[in-house]
């Protein structure tokens, strides 16, 4: 029989263990340290069990995936043609999937089967990220590994900043094409298929030619939806991010572009020679619709020219709203292409609009805007309430709508704040650079009572595998600074609150054109009433004043503009209406994505074989021929209606719980009148200093004027065994740190980018 009960000697506290026997006194602080190993062990025990299920989870979804290239690269040859399908059609298309039970099961089921899967693994990824500590020194020799991989290897116009793995994949994808053209061209030539009789047989083989093209666009339809699904469980896989992966998207649209070009201008010469003009006004009953295609061919050229990067830059509205013809788009182009076809591209195009329309559904809500911090430097700071329980990593991005400067333009904007260190607010910044940005800084700078914003998002990476370097070498350019503001808070938060975490040593080397700019290196340190601790940060900033030869040129006009440099904080009023930013899908948005797409897959799947059933095969089974179009507008309606009814469902569950836990939310309140900045010290102001982080800030600055940054001597002085790099600024910035991590010269160097300007 034992009894525990605590007593306080002097300071020293013990635990009594008081048995029939003995009597004996545990210091507290050894019976503490004993229950934490065990809890360390216990996690420890967790986290190997949740790697393990995660390690059997990659395989499988990789061996899926390795099966579903596979039966790309077989679909053009002559085995796949004459000796499975006829095998395939007998035992797969039935009575309730036809034509398309084939291509579903070897096209589309694979991919959504992998879309699924991961949710999982993601839930598992995020779960065991959770303690920064037991990640920090296991993934080392991992991360060496596919940091080798992810080295740069070409710098150059157009393609820009490309890597092992991305050069790798080009160069496969691009073997693709041209294995899959050649095999289709040979299988044609061997078997052709005489339409016309008065045809001649080179007019036949150009003809064949010219629909082969139109198969290689095809395959690259297949994966052009990927990159710019935001809310993607295939991205991260790979450890992308939509953001990232957009140059993907623009070189796929110019190549599907280029072979649809081809394709249509071949089926007009060809029917141009072969006295067959009336076919273009053709929409068969039977087979696809050459008019269908003719439409879809003129809204993709128009939607192609205004994404130009010259026009998209100068004009970037008529970009924006030119681009919103994608539904158009693919409405007509399903329609040219037939239901067989529809099965291989679904898959991008399926998750693609369960991103789109769960976007829809959170941009609906109202966010709650705080406060807004305006800069003399024509920058602006928002920040927002968001929900404690929306996590997301550094250099995120959220989309915002106001509809007072636009009720149809979204943005995105980098997000600064850590959701460590400020678990209810959620900040962003905007540089007034544009029209939409200078309108909204105007409506902010008359300090209006309250100002409706929508957001979306937000959308960052999985993971941030340079946080755990031994040093960290930060280099942006301008506004480029924003996602090192937010790599520096969750440093911040990491040396503060985990002490046996590995913090990297941080070098931020950021240029600017004017000395106003440097009031940008206030936002460094987070404007929250939580308490923080920079001591255990080594960092230090150099700051280069590009268009600024002399400092005292500035401290001379200082007086005249002091009001103006002065940072003048602005909080609206609270509407009730407005609600904090919260997850989507709530906290375990992972798995409940998981649920979407897998309960929406299947309801289309049972939907499709009773319509199919029910509807198209009793007409065939007669004899007659239903509508080919038809059957393909069934094919989107059903397709819309299954993602409509399962991802309404699962949101408006989830946004109920979001409700009750923003109603306990407590609103945030602001300083409405602070004076101090840090910066204003750097740029020579007599100001008193407002705190000792802000005290380290200065300290750690050196301003250098009229230079630029030496960025190949810097690199090279790092001679920290493990360097991250990471950049973010104009292009010319970009390349030039990219070509000297290249270069071989340091192979302690492992860059990074991040870039908005695609």
């Amino acid at each position: 029989m034992m009894f525990h009960f605590c007593t306080h000697d002097d300071t020293i506290f013990y635990i009594y263990s008081i048995s029939l026997v003995e009597l004996n006194p545990i210091p507290l602080h050894v019976y503490a340290a004993t229950i934490e190993i065990v809890n360390f062990n216990e996690k420890r025990r967790s986290v190997l069990a949740n790697m393990g299920s995660r390690s059997v989870l990659n395989i499988f979804v990789m061996l899926v995936f390795v099966g579903w290239l596979f039966m790309w690269v077989m679909l053009p040859t002559k085995t796949y043609k004459y000796s499975w399908t006829p095998q395939l059609k007998n035992k797969l298309n039935s009575a309730y999937f036809r034509e398309q039970g084939t291509n579903l099961l070897l096209f589309t089921f694979p991919i959504m089967l992998i879309a699924a899967l991961s949710c999982v693994y993601l839930h598992l990824y995020s779960k065991s990220t959770s303690d920064h500590s037991s990640t920090n020194g296991n993934n080392k020799g991992q991360r060496q590994y596919f940091g080798s991989l992810k080295r740069t290897v070409v710098v150059m116009e157009p393609l820009g900043i490309v890597n092992a793995v991305e050069l790798t994949f080009a160069a496969m994808f691009t073997l693709l094409l041209i294995w899959s053209l050649v095999n289709y061209i040979y299988v044609s030539y061997s078997n052709l298929h005489m339409h016309n009789p008065a045809v001649k047989v080179w007019m036949t083989k150009f003809r064949s030619v010219s629909l082969r093209l139109g198969y290689l666009g095809n395959i690259c339809y297949a994966f052009l939806f990927f990159p710019v699904t935001r809310l993607s469980s295939i991205l991260p896989l790979v450890g992308l991010t939509s953001e990232s992966s957009i140059k993907y998207h623009i070189w796929l649209g110019h190549l599907s572009m280029a072979l649809a070009l081809l394709h249509s201008v071949g089926f007009i010469i060809f029917y141009a020679m072969s006295n067959q003009m009336i076919e273009m006004i053709e929409w068969s009953s039977t087979y696809v619709s050459n008019v269908a295609g003719e439409i879809a061919i003129f809204v993709a050229i128009a939607m192609w020219v205004t994404s130009l990067y010259k026009i998209r830059r100068k004009m970037f509205d008529f970009f924006f709203y030119t681009h919103q013809l994608y539904t158009l788009y693919i409405f007509f182009y399903l329609l040219h292409v037939g239901v067989a076809y529809i099965c291989m591209i679904l898959p991008g195009i399926f998750l693609f609009l369960i991103d789109r329309y769960l976007r829809f559904l959170q941009s609906k809500r109202r966010a709650r805007l705080i406060s807004s911090r305006l800069l003399p430097c024509s920058t602006f700071e928002l920040t927002l309430s968001k929900n404690p329980a929306l996590s997301y990593n550094p250099t995120s991005i959220l989309f915002v709508n106001v509809p007072s400067v636009s009720k149809l333009q979204w943005h995105p904007f980098t997000v600064v704040s850590s959701s460590n260190l400020e678990s209810d607010k959620l900040s962003i910044v905007i540089k007034s650079v544009g029209s939409w940005s200078q309108k909204l800084e105007k409506q902010i700078s008359s300090s209006p009572d309250r100002l409706e914003i929508s957001t979306e998002g937000p959308y960052g990476p999985s993971s941030s595998p340079f946080l755990s370097r031994e040093c960290l070498v930060m280099v942006s350019g301008g506004s480029g600074i924003a996602p090192m503001i937010s790599i520096f808070r969750e440093l911040i938060y990491r040396s503060t609150f985990q002490p046996n975490t590995k913090v990297p040593k941080v070098i931020l080397i950021t240029a600017f054109k004017n000395t106003s700019d440097l009031t940008m290196l206030d936002l460094l340190l987070p404007f929250s009433t939580t308490p923080f601790d920079i001591s255990n940060l080594d960092f230090q900033i150099e700051a280069y004043i590009t268009r600024e030869n002399d400092p005292q040129e500035h401290d001379n006009n200082l007086e005249a503009s002091q009001n103006k440099r002065l940072i003048q904080t602005i909080v609206f009023k609270q509407n009730p209406k407005d609600s904090p930013i919260s997850a989507a899908l709530g906290k375990s948005c992972w798995l409940w994505l998981g649920v979407i797409i897998s309960s929406s897959f299947f309801m289309f799947l049972l939907l499709l074989g009773l319509v199919t059933r029910y509807s198209i095969y009793p007409v065939e089974r007669e004899g007659k021929m239903y509508h080919y179009s038809a059957k393909i507008i069934w094919d989107m309606f059903l397709v819309c209606a299954s993602i409509f009814i399962a991802t309404s469902i699962i949101f408006m569950w989830q946004k109920r719980e979001n409700e009750i836990e923003g109603k306990q939310i407590q609103n945030v309140e602001m300083p409405t009148n602070p004076t101090n900045s840090p910066a204003a010290n750097l740029c020579g102001t007599e100001r008193e200093l407002e705190s000792l982080p802000h005290q380290s800030i200065v300290q750690a600055t050196r301003v250098h004027y009229g230079a630029r940054p030496n960025l190949k001597r810097i690199l090279f002085d790092c001679k920290a065994s493990d360097v991250g790099v990471v950049v973010c600024g104009p292009k010319s910035m970009r390349h030039e740190v990219a070509k000297i991590c290249a270069s071989g010269l340091a192979q302690n160097l492992h860059f990074e980018s991040i870039s908005f300007n695609w």
